[in-house]
């Protein structure tokens, strides 16, 4: 056979039926809206998978069954195929507008979109193209080489050893060059937008803050979401106007990338911080986890100091530079070795106070801020035996203690609102009113919320979609989660995947967005003494205001 021919080569039956069918389960709706470019290279993607997963199978059926069809029967076949592939094509690029304009409207986004189906067709079949032109150029090298290998030793060990230079070429240039590559250079973007500061935001007057007067860490080496966290404390002013009394100036204390060299150096450099600032005499004081840049929900720090009218103390560190699903990918264990060292060093300093004098020792992080922070208990019970709550707002599905207590809920109760032994310690919720439930079950304190939107891809997102289909796709589906929505093999998978790219492109409630929920979620894991749900609905309105 020419070797030439690797490339040149027709497509093959079973890679074109599946990489077709794969392609269009890509148009089909997924948890959020997406835009005509993202459909585009969903497509082409989706669709080189599919066309592997067809060819690879095909090759198997050639290998194990000598029967072929005649040349009439085959001329037929293709026929057949390639016009049921193209009336599908035609069919679901037809119907994918409306799936995105229900999916928006379920949303409440607006459903005017800029849709092109021919457009989308051309770009998914041009990056297709490139995609399969560049896998038959490797496989063709990998030709040349078995063929310059068998003049020197035998056919089997030269093909063997063909394939394995190869293999490792693959792997090398995939991982060393590409994925490595591409982390270098986002790192390099991530640490010059470090270096930055958030518009509107300054060095902070109140000594209270860390960057502040007095400091033991300046403010340049807080990272720019570190600037942020300490740079927007409610002031005092603020806080009496909601109050309507006289209020304390709250303590924000954070430490950054920059600060010192090793998780186990910025917790106790935190701690020393937290001495410094008083924050062990507050009524409460909550260890906060944080995503991969170091950024902090600011409605997370801003409901707890307004509930405590500034007589609250808060601490955070950074362990990354990167976006959260870059760090999710290469940071996991960094994360969750810097929440482990930050509540460790903090708790340890806690209970050397007076039994009587300690401030309620709270828990929250959004995203992988709960992964952080999840990574410092062996479960819920050992959480709740060390700490005196946790806020938990749209935890990854990698959270080991969330993980376990979605797989052991209740019989009847959908995986998008578990109950997990009568809500007794731990509830999930979407909506206020879900944190009442199971109704009228004892909730004794300390209490852990699990704030998770039924639409959020974060949440949701797992290798086990590759193979398995979701639970959050059985049953009823839960707030927000298109009744449309189909699970396929692989498709559903990288459509997931895509879809945490925009999570925060929807309105509160939706996706990733949170909003004001938080408010909710603290009032009922750490209320203040004569908090009411009156203060929980002003509270609210003000953390949803401008």
């Amino acid at each position: 056979m020419d070797r030439s021919r690797v490339v040149r080569r027709r497509l093959g039956f079973g890679g074109t039926l599946l990489g077709t069918l794969f392609a269009c389960a890509s148009l089909t709706p997924s948890l959020l809206p997406r835009t005509w470019l993202y459909q585009g290279v969903m497509g082409a993607v989706t669709g080189i998978l599919g066309y592997a997963v067809g060819a690879s199978l095909g090759a198997l059926g050639r290998s194990m069954i000598s029967y072929r069809l005649p040349e009439r029967g085959r001329r037929i076949a293709w026929q057949v195929m390639l016009g049921g592939c193209a009336a599908l094509a035609v069919v679901a690029l037809w119907y994918s507008l409306d799936w995105q304009r229900d999916l928006r409207a379920l949303m409440g986004v607006d459903t005017r979109i800029t849709w092109f189906p021919p457009v989308i067709l051309a770009l998914t079949c041009g990056l297709f193209a490139a995609a399969l032109l560049a896998a038959r150029l490797v496989r063709l090298g990998g030709r040349r080489l078995n063929a310059w290998l068998d003049r020197y030793v035998p056919a089997y060990v030269g093909h063997a050893f063909g394939v394995f230079v190869i293999g490792l070429l693959v792997a090398v240039v995939a991982n060393d060059v590409l994925f490595n590559g591409f982390v270098a250079r986002m790192s390099d973007i991530s640490s010059v937008a470090n270096e930055g500061t958030h518009p509107g935001v300054r060095k902070p007057v109140s000594a209270f803050v860390s960057g502040g007067p007095g400091s033991l860490v300046s403010w340049e080496s807080l990272g720019r979401e570190g600037r942020r966290f300490t740079g927007t404390a409610a002031t005092p002013a603020r806080l009496a106007a909601f109050s309507g009394e006289p209020a304390a100036e709250p303590i924000r204390v954070y430490i950054g990338l920059d600060s010192t060299s090793s998780p186990r150096a910025q917790a106790a450099l935190a701690v020393r911080e937290l001495e410094r600032t008083g924050a062990f005499g507050r009524p409460v004081l909550a260890v906060l986890g944080t995503t991969g840049t170091g950024w902090v929900d600011p409605h997370i720090a801003d409901a707890l100091e307004y509930m405590y009218n500034g007589r609250s103390a808060m601490v955070a560190l950074q362990y990354s530079y990167l976006p959260s699903w870059v760090s999710f990918l290469v940071d996991r264990e960094k994360a969750a070795a810097s929440g482990r060292a930050l509540f460790e060093a903090v708790r340890e300093r806690w209970a050397r106070l007076p039994a009587g004098e300690r401030p309620r020792l709270l828990l929250s992080g959004e995203s992988l801020g709960s992964y952080a922070l999840e990574g410092a208990f062996r479960n819920l019970s050992d959480l709740v035996s060390r700490a005196d709550g946790a806020v938990f707002v749209g935890p990854p599905n990698a959270n080991h203690i969330w993980y376990h207590l979605t797989s052991a809920r209740e019989r009847g109760s959908p995986v998008w609102r578990p109950v997990y032994r009568s809500g007794r310690t731990a509830r999930f919720a979407q909506l206020p009113a879900d944190l009442g439930r199971p109704p009228r079950a004892p909730w004794p304190r300390p209490r852990v919320v699990y704030l998770q939107n039924a639409s959020d891809p974060v949440v949701w997102w797992s290798p086990r979609l590759i193979y398995r289909r979701p639970a959050w796709l059985e049953g009823a589906r839960g707030p927000g989660v298109n009744p449309q929505m189909n699970w396929f093999p692989l498709v559903t998978f990288w459509q997931v995947l895509v879809d945490m790219t925009a999570a925060l492109d929807v309105p509160p409630g939706h996706g990733h967005r949170y909003g004001a929920n938080i408010v909710d979620g603290w009032a009922a894991v750490a209320a203040p003494p004569g908090w009411d749900t009156r203060d929980t609905g002003r509270l609210r309105a003000l953390i949803s205001g401008p």
